[in-house]
């Protein structure tokens, strides 16, 4: 049976979710895109990914590595509309496919700039576009000059008149008033007419954002360029992946870095586990040659230091060969307290706005309560637990302990106590 491959269309407010188009078979239709997204485990080998919107007020932005990650893994992705037209400007020399107008006119850098096609949206969560973007007006001042509305000095006056309105602003209702402040009101009227007649007349972005779907439904992708590791993967791209590696493990979503980190700190044998992490990482290197990690350790210090003292590699929760190594000593037990550490810390959050984590001094007294030992030795036990040092171990436990907290049945006023001024 011939595998069914998956197109992801990350769309907003260009296509409405009741867009025909949309259900088609083999269609997951998802939010705009941000950044990490495209480390989902459900986009797959095979599948195409259509971009069409994306945040970059509300919420970081969709980088470029990750995209160029996703089709190094063979992931085909389409551009199209707005942030995905914009996209594929940058990266179609790396095998990412653009469509449409807009696309076009990146890439032939008649236009340039996000504020192209921007629009503000509906704050109920539906997405709907209430402003005009600069490529849409583009097109109607356009279609207005075929209709003999407009000469191109006038066109080119309100053009600037338009794109001085903040994107937020550049409502219908704004549109119409600078027309009139520019004595432009018969193009107002005209304009009226024909969205009167088609509520979608001037909607460039959705022709493109259709076409990109049929291109993606059509299954006629041609393959890029074979994508070399080097050009996306760096020490930035890694701490992406591991932020947003994530494993759903007897029906729950967990974050693989807290797992790791749940083990690092309340595992009583996690030394034993990094020495075998050292061990593999050193016949399996990311380059070089694999080898013994007492003949690497000799080489490097003479053996007068132990492996953890003097080797810190970058962990990379991608590797499942390393990960398991990490988990070894992982239980169902661990798993239900990493879950329920995370509704904690979540909600802690929310009762604390503009609170990122508990302090240095709470997150270190944690830290020394759970190994048992004296300030002195925090960096020792911190750097055999692959944490590095005492300073990125209390760095690292500030995810666990509002939960840890709650597990040890701290008195509210003792927890409020301890993190206060958070």
């Amino acid at each position: 049976m011939e595998e069914e491959f998956v197109r992801h269309v990350y769309v907003g407010p260009t296509l409405g979710r009741t867009e025909p188009l949309l259900s088609e078979p083999g269609v997951r239709v998802l939010p705009p895109v941000r950044h990490g997204d495209l480390f989902d485990a459900a986009v797959r080998e095979g599948d195409t990914v259509v971009i069409i919107d994306g945040v970059y007020h509300q919420a970081p932005a969709l980088r470029h590595k990750e995209i160029l990650a996703a089709m190094g893994r063979g992931v085909r992705v389409i551009g199209a509309a707005s942030i995905g037209a914009l996209r594929a400007a940058e990266l179609d020399t790396f095998g990412m496919l653009g469509v449409g107008a807009v696309y076009t006119a990146y890439a032939q850098r008649e236009i340039s700039g996000d504020d192209e096609v921007a629009v503000g949206q509906a704050p109920d969560g539906e997405g709907q576009a209430l402003t005009w973007p600069l490529v849409n007006l583009r097109h109607v001042l356009a279609l207005a000059r075929a209709d003999g509305i407009l000469d191109e000095a006038r066109s080119q006056r309100l053009l600037a008149a338009l794109r001085a309105v903040y994107y937020p602003q550049r409502t219908t209702a704004a549109v119409r008033a600078v027309c009139q402040r520019q004595g432009e009101g018969e193009l107002a009227g005209w304009l009226d007419e024909r969205r009167e007649a088609d509520r979608y007349f001037g909607d460039l972005k959705r022709l493109d954002a259709l076409a990109a779907v049929r291109t993606a439904l059509g299954g006629r992708i041609p393959a890029g360029p074979v994508l070399d590791p080097v050009t996306w993967d760096n020490v930035y791209f890694r701490g992406w992946s591991n932020h947003f590696a994530r494993h759903t493990v007897d029906g729950t979503g967990l974050s693989a870095r807290d797992r790791v980190v749940y083990q690092q700190v309340f595992d009583e044998d996690f030394r034993e586990r990094w020495a075998d992490v050292l061990a593999h990482r050193s016949r399996h290197p990311a380059c070089g040659q694999g080898l013994p990690l007492s003949e690497r350790l000799r080489q490097a210090t003479g053996g007068v230091l132990p492996a953890h003292r003097v080797f810190h590699p970058a962990l990379d929760l991608r590797d499942e060969a390393t990960l398991a190594l990490l988990l070894a000593g992982e239980t169902r037990e661990d798993r239900d307290a990493i879950a329920r550490y995370a509704d904690v810390r979540a909600a802690w959050r929310r009762e604390r706005a503009g609170a990122k984590d508990v302090s240095d001094d709470l997150a270190r007294r944690v830290l020394l309560l759970v190994w048992r030992c004296r300030p002195r030795a925090l960096d020792a036990e911190a750097s055999a637990r692959g944490l590095v040092s005492g300073v990125h171990a209390v760095e690292a436990v500030k995810r666990l302990v509002p939960g840890f907290l709650a597990d040890q049945k701290v008195g509210t006023e003792t927890a409020e106590g301890a993190c206060g001024g958070q």
